[in-house]
Protein backbone atom coordinates (compact mmCIF):
# COMPACT_ATOMS: atom_id res chain seq x y z
CA UNK A 1 0.00 0.00 0.00
CA UNK A 2 1.11 3.01 -0.49
CA UNK A 3 1.18 5.96 2.05
CA UNK A 4 1.75 10.10 2.10
CA UNK A 5 3.44 11.40 4.76
CA UNK A 6 2.97 15.11 5.65
CA UNK A 7 5.40 16.39 7.78
CA UNK A 8 4.34 19.20 10.02
CA UNK A 9 7.34 20.94 11.50
CA UNK A 10 5.61 22.29 14.83
CA UNK A 11 8.29 23.29 16.80
CA UNK A 12 11.32 21.66 15.26
CA UNK A 13 14.02 23.53 15.02
CA UNK A 14 15.49 23.49 11.06
CA UNK A 15 18.43 24.98 9.21
CA UNK A 16 16.06 27.60 8.18
CA UNK A 17 15.31 28.92 11.51
CA UNK A 18 19.68 29.74 12.69
CA UNK A 19 18.61 30.59 16.23
CA UNK A 20 16.85 27.22 17.12
CA UNK A 21 19.00 25.79 15.01
CA UNK A 22 21.93 26.82 16.67
CA UNK A 23 20.43 25.41 19.68
CA UNK A 24 21.19 22.06 18.56
CA UNK A 25 24.57 20.36 19.33
CA UNK A 26 26.80 19.77 16.06
CA UNK A 27 25.82 15.97 16.68
CA UNK A 28 22.16 16.91 16.64
CA UNK A 29 22.32 18.57 13.58
CA UNK A 30 23.88 15.80 12.33
CA UNK A 31 21.51 12.87 13.11
CA UNK A 32 19.36 15.03 11.80
CA UNK A 33 20.72 15.32 8.32
CA UNK A 34 21.46 11.55 8.50
CA UNK A 35 17.93 10.22 9.24
CA UNK A 36 16.89 12.15 6.35
CA UNK A 37 19.22 10.84 4.34
CA UNK A 38 18.99 7.28 5.23
CA UNK A 39 14.92 7.93 4.90
CA UNK A 40 15.48 9.08 0.88
CA UNK A 41 18.20 6.09 0.33
CA UNK A 42 15.11 3.56 1.77
CA UNK A 43 14.02 1.80 -1.99
CA UNK A 44 10.67 1.98 -0.67
CA UNK A 45 10.60 5.62 -0.02
CA UNK A 46 9.59 8.75 -3.21
CA UNK A 47 11.55 11.34 -1.23
CA UNK A 48 9.21 14.21 -1.87
CA UNK A 49 10.14 18.05 -1.62
CA UNK A 50 10.62 20.17 1.74
CA UNK A 51 7.81 23.59 1.22
CA UNK A 52 8.83 26.80 1.46
CA UNK A 53 7.41 28.70 4.62
CA UNK A 54 4.00 28.98 5.09
CA UNK A 55 3.50 32.69 4.83
CA UNK A 56 4.57 32.48 1.45
CA UNK A 57 1.36 30.38 0.15
CA UNK A 58 -1.34 31.31 -1.54
CA UNK A 59 -5.07 29.57 -0.91
CA UNK A 60 -7.37 29.32 -4.08
CA UNK A 61 -10.64 29.34 -4.14
CA UNK A 62 -13.57 29.29 -6.72
CA UNK A 63 -16.97 30.99 -5.57
CA UNK A 64 -19.69 31.65 -8.06
CA UNK A 65 -17.45 30.49 -11.14
CA UNK A 66 -14.84 33.37 -10.15
CA UNK A 67 -11.03 32.76 -8.82
CA UNK A 68 -10.39 33.97 -5.02
CA UNK A 69 -7.37 34.30 -3.51
CA UNK A 70 -5.69 34.90 -0.48
CA UNK A 71 -2.30 35.23 0.79
CA UNK A 72 -1.16 32.59 3.51
CA UNK A 73 -2.34 29.86 4.69
CA UNK A 74 -5.42 28.88 7.33
CA UNK A 75 -3.51 27.08 9.57
CA UNK A 76 -1.77 27.67 12.72
CA UNK A 77 2.10 28.29 11.57
CA UNK A 78 3.26 25.42 13.86
CA UNK A 79 0.11 23.23 12.22
CA UNK A 80 1.84 23.97 8.94
CA UNK A 81 3.06 21.15 6.21
CA UNK A 82 7.12 21.64 6.19
CA UNK A 83 7.35 18.48 3.55
CA UNK A 84 6.25 15.56 2.31
CA UNK A 85 7.52 12.20 0.76
CA UNK A 86 6.01 8.64 -0.63
CA UNK A 87 6.41 5.43 0.93
CA UNK A 88 5.03 2.11 -0.11
CA UNK A 89 4.72 -0.47 3.08
CA UNK A 90 2.52 -3.70 3.50
CA UNK A 91 0.43 -1.94 5.47
CA UNK A 92 -0.50 0.85 8.36
CA UNK A 93 2.44 -0.02 10.47
CA UNK A 94 5.34 -0.18 8.42
CA UNK A 95 4.56 3.55 7.22
CA UNK A 96 3.96 4.28 10.99
CA UNK A 97 7.35 2.75 12.11
CA UNK A 98 9.27 4.84 8.51
CA UNK A 99 6.88 7.78 10.11
CA UNK A 100 8.34 7.46 13.45
CA UNK A 101 12.09 7.63 12.10
CA UNK A 102 11.32 11.62 10.46
CA UNK A 103 13.41 13.68 13.14
CA UNK A 104 10.51 16.37 13.36
CA UNK A 105 8.26 13.27 15.17
CA UNK A 106 10.41 13.79 17.63
CA UNK A 107 11.56 16.88 18.02
CA UNK A 108 8.21 19.07 18.61
CA UNK A 109 6.64 18.14 14.69
CA UNK A 110 4.13 15.45 13.90
CA UNK A 111 4.03 13.46 10.97
CA UNK A 112 0.16 12.74 9.43
CA UNK A 113 0.25 9.20 7.43
CA UNK A 114 -2.64 8.91 4.88
CA UNK A 115 -2.88 5.95 2.58
CA UNK A 116 -2.71 6.86 -1.38
CA UNK A 117 -5.92 6.23 -2.80
CA UNK A 118 -5.43 4.41 -6.29
CA UNK A 119 -8.12 4.12 -8.94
Amino acid sequence: MKYMLLIHQGTTPTPRDQEAWARLSEDEQKAVFAAYQKINENPKVTPGLQLDEPETATTVRVEDGKTLTTDGPFVELKEAVGGFLFVEADDLDGAIELAATIPAASMGGAIEVRPIVEW
